[in-house]
């Protein structure tokens, strides 16, 4: 049986989608904090059963007879996120699991100014040291894109701090590999990178916009504590905002920089293209 948890959320609810595609839902499970969201797993024949990372008896009867477990990290940025990863590995131990994935991020690493990669290298960390198998689906970044490129089609500029090279990925194509990943015949032990063929920047997005709407839309570089300013000065609270600055700061150190090649491999064709998600974006803004 295969586990995932995090299934009534945007990617590892779609990594089920994937799933039921592929295997009897009889031989997939799903571990959420409220079983009411899943209704219409339980309808179409997947094991709903309760779960957080803050109960660990809870998640070992989550995990029961599972031989895979598919962790999605904690969103949740009032809780200790390492403490709570931990729980989760733990519990899977416990429970048996043969091997225990979760979704880590690509530029993982403790020597960077993007929080969330430390909080991933420290739960990698753990993983190894369990003795069990593991991997971590170490995905491409795949934030909001409207938060990413702010009010262009109404502006006709993307104005963010200056960025560097950045491997963006789609959610629906980093759950399509998972699914592939949990069961296919190939194991991948470790960190497997989940990425585009070749990183794109902010000046990629504006290009593509341009293309597609015939005007022209203009990149602009803006200070990082003039756009920090800025922000507060529109109701976003300081904190949050030095936080997102602190991704386009990663990306000028070329923490997300690196490719591979297996996110093609995996999903038989390339993943979704710059201008492919741009005009996703004005689709659905009109």
């Amino acid at each position: 049986m295969i586990v995932v948890t995090g299934a009534t959320g945007s990617l590892n609810g779609a990594t089920v989608e994937h799933l039921l595609q592929r295997v009897p839902a009889a031989q997939i499970g799903v571990s959420v904090r409220d079983p009411s969201r899943a209704d219409a797993l339980t309808r179409r024949g997947v094991r709903v059963r309760q779960g957080t990372y803050d109960d660990p008896e809870a998640l070992r009867h989550s995990f029961a007879d599972a031989d895979q477990v598919l962790l999605v990290s904690s969103s949740d940025l009032a809780a200790d996120v390492v403490a709570q990863h931990r729980r989760a590995i733990d519990a899977a131990v416990a429970a048996g699991a043969r091997r225990i994935l979760y979704t880590s991020a690509h530029g993982t690493g403790f020597d960077t100014p993007y929080p969330p990669l430390a909080i991933h290298a420290a739960t990698e960390t753990h993983l190894a040291e369990t003795g069990v198998p593991w991997t971590a689906l170490r995905n491409g970044f795949y934030g909001d894109l409207d938060q990413l490129l702010g009010p262009w089609q109404r502006t006709g500029r993307i104005a963010k701090p200056a960025d560097g090279p950045l491997a963006w990925v789609d959610r629906r194509d980093a759950a399509e590999a998972a699914a592939s990943i949990l069961t296919g015949d190939a194991e991948f032990d470790g960190p497997v990178d989940l990425v585009p063929s070749s990183p794109i920047t902010l000046a990629d997005f504006a290009a593509a916009a341009t293309e597609l709407t015939g005007r022209p839309i203009e990149r602009i570089d803006v200070d990082d504590e003039t756009w920090v300013a800025g922000e507060v000065a529109c109701g976003i609270p300081e904190p949050a905002a030095r936080f997102t600055l602190s991704m386009f700061q990663a990306t000028r150190h070329g923490h997300f920089s690196q490719t591979d090649a297996t996110l093609t491999r995996l999903l038989g064709r390339p993943p979704r293209s710059v201008a492919d998600l741009v005009a996703e974006q004005i689709s659905a803004d009109h």
